[in-house]
């Protein structure tokens, strides 16, 4: 399969690429994550351990990784109204992991950003308001983290 682009050149913020650390436990940070996405105005409507599971199935003894899949209704029902296609890549993800006892890694890509870049949306000046939009509810969550 031959990709439309090089994803070696993709600028990180061109996907929303957003991360952060933090120095408390695994536990610990997955409720601070979600506390503050709560008050960036996320809900949190699916959250998971892929770790978890895994190391439950395969015996991958993962370290611990937890995705907290968050959602804005409003910006969710903007976004369904421009483009049906993306459902497909709900919810917004913050996914943390441990990168080592003690120090929590907070990742985040933009799932807008990324919708347009794949074509999924449309390039027009009302997904680039939602684009903008949800973007400042990530620079919230992220200025609070």
């Amino acid at each position: 399969m031959t990709l439309a682009f090089d994803p070696a050149e993709i600028d990180p913020t061109d996907i929303g690429e957003k991360e952060a650390t933090l120095e408390m436990a695994h536990e610990a940070a997955i409720e601070h994550v979600r506390e503050t996405a709560e008050a960036a105005g996320f809900g949190v409507p699916v959250e998971f351990s892929p770790s978890e599971l895994l190391n439950e199935k395969v015996d991958a003894d993962r370290d611990p990784y937890y995705v907290l899949g968050a959602c804005n209704p409003d910006m969710a029902d903007r976004a369904l109204d421009e483009t049906l296609k993306q459902g497909a890549l709900f919810p917004c993800n913050f996914v943390i992991w441990q990168e080592e006892p003690g120090l929590q890694r907070v990742y985040h890509v933009s799932i807008m950003k990324i919708a347009r870049l794949v074509g999924i949306a449309p390039e027009n000046d009302v997904w680039a308001s939602i684009v903008e939009d949800t973007g400042e509810f990530v620079e919230t969550f992220f200025e609070e983290l």
